[in-house]
């Protein structure tokens, strides 16, 4: 059977650049480019960066760790300074854009010394997104090779499955800054938060989740439509958990209305 995905215009993409500073996230997306980078170009001509900052969780810090070096590729973590930006702290809306300004001008940096270029994970299926990081990709020159071969999520998620990617099933995890609705202020202490209940709550077995921060001492808690059942039968003891991490209010609700949070 024939894949759903073209490799060979993906690598004709990648062979545009001698070498590459691969930003990953931890997710899928970033996971295949850095793979298919690795394996095209040489994992000599590759290297993987990672933003550590208040937004990034550990869970997928630790995922960045172990996908690089499942393709034998170095790991830079990038220590970022986003959460004391007035701009990205605001939350209007552009958020994304000061993360990905961050971001990109660390990379550049390693990019320069070796004379190569910088990608992101952005794909077909991210087009017609309101995506402000991608204008800061833009203005920057970044490299988005999956979106240029043509590639969607279909497309990862099978490449991931036949590469044997150990997150070629793993359900989207944007960063924990994601969960502050616009327009309120990011806090550090408030992704701290939480981080500390979605940590929780996939340790009682929840898979796809939210933990929605709408107001300083308020909380939506978000589910898949499959754990939605279950989430309602514990709601008061998911409720309880909520609250004894400072918060005056919660509520659980299905993930489809998770366009509440910026």
């Amino acid at each position: 059977m024939t894949p759903p995905y073209d490799l060979p215009a993906l690598q004709h993409q990648l062979q545009q650049a001698s070498g590459l500073v691969v930003t990953i996230s931890g997710g899928v997306d970033s996971a295949v480019l850095l793979a298919a980078a690795a394996q095209t170009l040489g994992t000599d001509s590759v290297l993987a960066a990672i933003a550590v900052s208040p937004s990034l969780a550990q869970a997928e810090l630790q995922d960045a760790r172990d996908i690089a070096e499942s393709q034998g590729v170095e790991l830079v973590e990038l220590h970022t300074c986003e959460a004391e930006d007035h701009r990205y702290k605001a939350n209007r809306g552009d958020r994304c854009f000061w993360c990905k300004e961050q971001l990109f001008t660390h990379a550049q940096v390693y990019a320069e010394r070796q004379g190569w270029k910088v990608a992101y994970g952005e794909n077909v299926s991210d087009v017609g997104d309101n995506r402000p990081g991608s204008k800061s990709a833009t203005n920057r020159g970044i490299l988005a090779p999956l979106r240029e071969a043509g590639w969607d999520k279909e497309a990862i998620r099978a490449y991931a499955r036949d590469v044997g990617l150990s997150v070629a099933e793993k359900p989207a995890a944007p960063c924990l800054a994601s969960r502050v609705k616009t327009g309120v202020p990011v806090d550090v202490a408030d992704l701290e938060r939480i981080e500390l209940i979605e940590a929780e709550l996939k340790s009682r077995g929840y898979n796809i989740l939210r933990a929605r921060h709408v107001a300083k001492n308020r909380m939506i808690l978000e589910f898949a439509e499959q754990e939605l059942e279950r989430a309602y039968s514990e709601e008061e003891a998911l409720v309880q958990l909520v609250l004894s991490h400072g918060y005056e209010r919660c509520s659980v609700r299905s993930y489809i209305c998770g366009a509440v949070a910026g």
